[in-house]
């Protein structure tokens, strides 16, 4: 079993910076999973925003515009999520995932998932 735990998210100016953070805990290794960030928008659906996979490749949906930087620290056993240059347009709830499988850009293909941490953008 895995459970993942999400902080860091607030009210933010456009243009203003957060950091995520995502603690991992299980009987195995966080390295053994692929991971991803995803967000979801009132009303919208739940989208990819970056994934790592368990040879810490990494990619960035195409809207990030690199604007964000995802990172894993296994030692710690935590995933980060560095958002900088937000706009309005990136208000959601942003969510952390994992799975044992390969790394995806479909929500479908995580079993395990965090409860979410709420990023606010005014203009």
């Amino acid at each position: 079993q895995v459970l993942l735990v999400e902080s860091g998210g607030g009210s933010v100016q456009a243009g203003g910076s957060l950091r995520l953070s995502c603690r991992f805990s299980g009987s195995e290794e966080i390295s053994s999973f692929s991971m991803a960030w995803f967000r979801q928008a009132p009303g919208k659906e739940r989208e990819a925003v970056a994934i790592v996979d368990q040879n810490a490749k990494i990619a960035y949906a195409a809207f990030v515009k690199g604007r964000f930087t995802i990172s894993k620290d296994n030692a710690k056993a935590t995933l980060y999520l560095q958002l900088n240059s937000l706009k309005p347009e990136d208000t959601a709830t942003y969510f952390c995932a994992a799975d044992s499988g390969p790394v995806s850009w479909s929500r479908d293909r995580y079993t395990y998932w965090g409860q979410g941490t709420q990023v606010t953008v005014s203009s």
